[in-house]
């Protein structure tokens, strides 16, 4: 498994960790932020009209209203990324990675009304009569390059998988499993149940799911979060000015967190704001090429509003419920994850500020320190040799190890640091990330102890709505590739695949839907990229057509 976890890490450096990635994505949201005269600003009332339903037409084609399509879409992004996702965004870069989420959030909005516009446009109409659209429909229909949706659609029943499957159930398990105590099977079991109950009745179905959750679920996630931010009032400020202030300097170390320089925190809000709003991944048009309208480009209005609701405002209360609750440096009892854990060879303490710097610099790869390599022994639970514990990226305290639920005595093979040995379990106190982080936030609320079940309530309906639109999302990839034949085998495999990554390890899982996402992102923005010209004639039409009050 942790030859595995490597070879993903390093594909990943290669693909969605990469800064070329981020620069990419950020760029091009960038050029069609300035190309099309900041249409995220220009268009965002005329979208609020557009969802209200005062220009919907039943005669139109398609499956469903724009509030539909918006609330389908918003639950595939509304999920894990804005709990578990920023968590682990400020695990890895501090405070700044917040900063670089809103900001790919505000040109992601662009990006989200480019490639809703287009693939919305060049949608088709399957031979059971659903529609069928997403970048891979213009890939083939205007581009004339088969292959390149080819590639797409593949990329997206991975994708699937990798950002609306796999993440999502671990997420749920998780937190149920800390809060309840109840196991990651058994969860897994009853919630791949409900999901292919869904999933059945196709978009229609899924439609009217998404329309009563993703609004019901949003305001209780809100009302949870303001309260958490209400009774840690005083650290607001703080928590806020940290936010900017080490946007240029970096975060030093503080508490448990180590510090991060930059570039990293640049590198990991980037990547979670996409993989929170997935604005440029192609997921999207998917589900608002279902649509009834008359005019593409006002479902395009519609989805600009997706990065706003979901990173400006739901990640934003979740970054500043971490913040200033001040659990993101607090080191807590928990069981570490093996893929997560690294032996060094000698003894560090964070509170010497050379031994602090040296750790920095190993975890950003500025630098390697000496890892322990052999075997590590162990003597009722304790470890014997002169060693230091990395746990989630800090220095782990108070380390014992069990086997069987016993103090372990024995030794524990460890090869270039990391441990081998399947039914020991290391415990100790070190920083957490993901939904277990947002979780012990949200103990710190108004509701004290009662917050935990709130945000694993919260986590769970957030996860299992975006399962649900990813799935339509992967069955309308595969009638491209196979056609509607293809869709039953489809789901089967999606309800197996989410049911087993109920007890898969989440390091492991959240690697796979990073190299997952860039899979399905690049293709996409090289379309939209393509297509800059016919956007443009297509935006200033809208425009004038705006202008006429045709659409207001």
């Amino acid at each position: 498994m942790n030859t595995f976890n490597h070879f993903l890490l390093w594909l990943d450096s290669y693909l969605g960790s990469s800064q070329w990635f981020v620069l990419l994505l950020l760029g091009t949201g960038l050029f069609f932020t300035v190309y099309l005269g900041f249409p995220q600003i220009r268009y965002f009332r005329h979208s609020l009209r557009v969802l209200s339903g005062r220009f919907d037409n039943k005669e139109h084609a398609g499956d469903t209203t724009h509030f539909q399509s918006l609330t389908t879409a918003l639950s595939g992004t509304v999920g894990t990324g804005n709990i578990a996702g920023v968590a682990l965004a400020i695990h890895l870069g501090g405070p700044p990675a917040l900063f670089w989420m809103l900001v790919s959030a505000f040109l992601g909005m662009t990006t989200k009304f480019v490639e809703v516009s287009l693939s919305h446009k060049y949608r088709e109409i399957t031979t059971d009569g659903s529609i069928a659209g997403g970048p891979m429909y213009y890939m083939k229909n205007r581009m004339k390059m088969p292959w390149l949706a080819g590639f797409f659609a593949v990329a997206t029943i991975f994708s699937a998988f990798g950002t609306g499957n796999l993440p999502q159930v671990n997420s749920i398990t998780n937190a149920m499993y800390q809060t309840f105590g109840i196991h990651h099977v058994l969860t897994g079991s009853v919630l791949t149940v409900l999901l292919a109950l869904i999933i059945v009745g196709g978009i229609r179905r899924i439609a009217k799911v998404t329309s009563v959750l993703a609004p019901a679920m949003s305001v209780l996630y809100v009302v949870a979060a303001l309260s958490v931010i209400v009774a840690n009032r005083e650290n607001f400020l703080p928590s806020f000015l940290s936010v900017f202030t080490g946007v240029f300097t970096g975060t030093a170390a503080t508490g448990g967190f180590i510090g991060a320089g930059v570039a990293f925190a640049f590198n990991r809000g980037v990547n979670r704001g996409l993989f929170s709003n997935e604005a440029g991944q192609g997921s999207a048009p998917i589900a608002h090429a279902a649509a009834r309208t008359e005019n593409p480009l006002s479902e395009g209005a519609v989805a600009l509003l997706e990065p706003f609701i979901d990173t400006i405002i739901i990640c934003f209360l979740t970054g500043m419920t971490l913040l200033s609750s001040g659990v993101w440096k607090e080191k807590q009892d928990n069981r570490f994850q093996m893929t997560d854990m690294e032996v060094l060879a000698s003894v560090y303490s964070d509170s010497d500020p050379a031994h602090v710097e040296q750790i920095r610099r190993h975890l950003s790869g500025e630098e390697t320190l000496p890892v322990f390599e052999g075997l590590l022994r162990v003597e009722n639970g304790s470890i014997a040799e002169e060693t230091s514990i990395l746990h989630c990226r800090s220095l782990a305290e108070e380390v014992y190890i069990t086997g069987n639920r016993l103090p372990y005595t024995g030794t524990v093979e460890v090869k270039q640091g990391k441990i081998f040995g399947s039914h020991l379990h290391f415990h100790g106190k070190s920083l957490i990330h993901s939904a277990p982080l947002s979780t012990e936030a949200f103990t710190q609320s108004l509701f004290g102890g009662f917050g935990r079940y709130v945000v694993s309530l919260t986590l769970l309906l957030f996860a299992f709505s975006t399962a649900v639109a990813w799935s339509y999302y992967g069955d309308r990839a595969v009638v491209f590739l196979g056609g509607v034949r293809w869709v039953l085998p489809f789901r089967i495999a999606f309800c197996i695949g989410f049911f087993i990554a109920s007890f898969t390890d989440t390091t492991l899982v959240w690697n796979i839907a990073g190299i997952a996402i860039a899979l399905m992102t690049l293709p996409n923005l090289i379309g939209i990229l393509f297509l800059r010209k016919e956007m443009k004639s297509l935006n200033d039409k809208y425009r004038e057509e705006l202008k006429s009050k045709k659409w207001r």
